[in-house]
């Protein structure tokens, strides 16, 4: 069964992690310069290097639908640059997820699937998807909204060991990112994490440089740079959030609660299944 993700971020690829574990075939869309900051767990980082690795998948950037499902058969992820999702029409997914975080609907509807699922704030189950998953860290993390939306964004980043506007680097200014750190290593309050036009972000923090922008990105002032984890567990960045795999759960959820929606499954000569929406494309 197939499914389209919009977004390839680090929540979007949780979910991409966790359904293809589950057996589903997976096609994710992306911008044409992802700014993913987690880039270490993030499948997008394919636009700029033609695949991409996260803890035991790969994805690969693909151009069209039949290059797609070359990589359904090896059982990789596709990649698609596509901001406006438009391969969703020739691939015609049973299931379509928009996870771009974009906070706001950026134009999904619940006509674009058999089961349209939104990810995070901005969607409204019932109206312009089947389901809402929730995305704030807490006691409704990853549950699944069939009525209602989920909990508007505060601005406020989650707690992690006891840190959270603290432990985010932000860019003081417009201009082109230079990192001069890498992801994994131990930064302590004052070193210089990365440059805006030679003006510094330094770290106000102890800890592992969990994700960071890539050099060579224009940033706008206080765009979202780089994440410093308190922890300093390394190992942390280089595997799915803990908040990634409760939202893909709830993703999973959805989906096999919403099965009634779902087009019959019908058996190829290899044994697979294909729903009668992709057997009828093919």
């Amino acid at each position: 069964m197939l499914v389209v993700i919009k977004g390839a971020g680090d929540l979007a690829s949780g979910i991409a992690l966790r359904l293809r574990h589950a057996r589903f075939d997976i096609a994710m869309t992306e911008v044409s310069r992802p700014t993913a900051v987690r880039r270490t767990v993030c499948f997008s980082q394919a636009v700029y290097e033609g695949s991409a690795r996260v803890e035991d998948l790969t994805a690969v950037l693909v151009r069209d639908a039949g290059e797609a499902r070359d990589c359904f058969v090896r059982g990789r992820i596709a990649v698609f640059v596509d901001p406006r999702g438009e391969i969703a029409g020739p691939l015609a997914p049973a299931v379509l997820v928009d996870a771009i975080m974009a906070k706001r609907n950026t134009g999904t509807r619940i006509t674009d699937a058999p089961v349209v699922i939104g990810v995070g704030p901005g969607f409204t189950a019932g109206l312009d998807c089947h389901a809402v998953i929730e995305t704030k860290r807490g006691h409704t993390l990853g549950r699944v909204l069939t009525t209602g939306s989920a909990l508007p964004n505060t601005g406020v980043p989650g707690d992690i060991g006891g840190f959270t506007v603290e432990r985010l680097l932000r860019s003081p200014a417009e201009g082109i990112f230079e990192a001069r750190a890498n992801i994994g290593d131990r930064l302590r309050p004052g070193d210089v994490a990365a440059l805006v036009g030679g003006i510094p972000i330094r770290a106000e923090i102890e800890g592992v440089l969990r994700g960071l922008l890539p050099s060579g990105i224009p940033v706008s002032k206080g765009m979202k740079a780089g994440d410093i984890d308190p922890r300093c567990e390394v190992s942390h960045c280089f595997s799915v959030s803990d908040k990634a795999l409760a939202v893909a759960g709830g993703v999973l959820e959805a989906i096999l609660s919403l099965r009634d929606l779902l087009p019959p499954l019908l058996p190829d000569t290899s044994g697979r299944q294909f729903s009668q929406r992709r057997r009828k494309e093919n």
